[in-house]
C-alpha cells in the first residue's frame, strides 16, 4: 500500500517577502520599488487581507469586496512607514494593522446602523442577528485586538532610550501582561503593589514612571480609536 505524500504547507508570507518590504522601505528608486511591490509585496498583501477577512468573519460587513480593495490600497500608502529596527516582523506589523482597519470599519458600520435603524421596528430574529454580531466584534474581538496591539507597542517602547527606573517599570508591566490570567486581584492598588514588588521601587518612583507610560498609552489609544493602528 502506497503511503500518501504529506502535503507541504504553502506559506504566502515568507522571509522573501519580509526582505522585499525592508528593501522597499530602504530604497528611493521608483522602478525598484515598483518591481518589489508587484513581484513580492502585492501578492502577499492580497492573500493576507483575504485570509484575515475570512478568519475573523469580516465578510459580514456590507460591501466587503470593495472594503477588501480599499484596505489593500491603504496598505500601500503606509508601506514606507514600516521600521524593522523596532523589532516587529513585517507580517505581524501589517496583520495587526489590517485587522484593526477592519475593526474600525465594523465600529463605523455599527454606529451607522444605530443611527438609521429603530430597534423597536426590528423583528426578533433580525435584532438577535445584529446584536450578536455587535457583541462578537465590539466586546470580544475588538478588546482582544486592542490589548494585543498595546502589548506590541510596549515591546516597541523597550527599544527606546529609557532611564533605568522607567525601564524597570516597563519590564514589570510586561510581566503583568504575560501573567494576567494568573493574577487574582487586578485593581489600581494591587497593580501599584505588584509593580513595587517587581521593580523594588517606592510608590512615588512607580507613579512618576507610570505617568510617562500613560502619555504613550494615550497616544496609542487615540490612534486606535481613529483606526490608525
Amino acid at each position: 500500500m502506497k503511503k500518501k505524500k504529506k502535503k507541504t504547507k504553502r506559506y504566502y508570507f515568507t522571509q522573501v517577502h519580509e526582505d522585499a518590504i525592508i528593501a522597499y522601505v530602504q530604497t528611493n528608486d521608483k522602478k525598484e520599488r515598483t518591481d518589489l511591490y508587484i513581484q513580492f509585496i502585492q501578492p502577499a498583501f492580497d492573500e493576507m487581507v483575504d485570509k484575515i477577512v475570512f478568519t475573523y468573519k469580516f465578510s459580514n460587513l456590507p460591501n466587503i469586496d470593495l472594503l477588501r480593495e480599499e484596505c489593500k490600497i491603504w496598505l500601500t500608502t503606509i508601506l514606507g512607514k514600516y521600521d524593522a529596527s523596532k523589532g516587529s516582523k513585517a507580517f505581524s506589523y501589517f496583520s495587526v494593522i489590517t485587522k484593526n482597519w477592519f475593526i474600525h470599519k465594523v465600529k463605523k458600520t455599527n454606529k451607522q446602523y444605530k443611527r438609521e435603524i429603530q430597534f423597536d421596528d426590528l423583528n426578533k430574529d433580525a435584532e438577535f442577528q445584529y446584536m450578536s454580531t455587535t457583541v462578537e466584534y465590539d466586546e470580544k474581538r475588538e478588546k482582544k485586538e486592542f490589548w494585543n496591539g498595546l502589548y506590541e507597542q510596549i515591546e516597541f517602547w523597550g527599544n527606546e532610550n529609557l532611564r533605568a527606573n522607567e525601564r524597570k517599570v516597563l519590564e514589570a508591566i510586561k510581566i503583568l501582561f504575560k501573567n494576567s490570567d494568573d493574577i487574582e486581584i487586578f485593581n489600581k492598588k494591587a497593580i501599584y503593589l505588584y509593580l513595587r514588588e517587581i521593580t523594588g521601587l517606592n510608590t512615588k518612583q512607580v507613579v512618576n514612571n507610570l505617568n510617562k507610560m500613560r502619555i504613550r498609552y494615550r497616544k496609542y489609544k487615540k490612534d486606535w480609536d481613529e483606526g490608525k493602528v
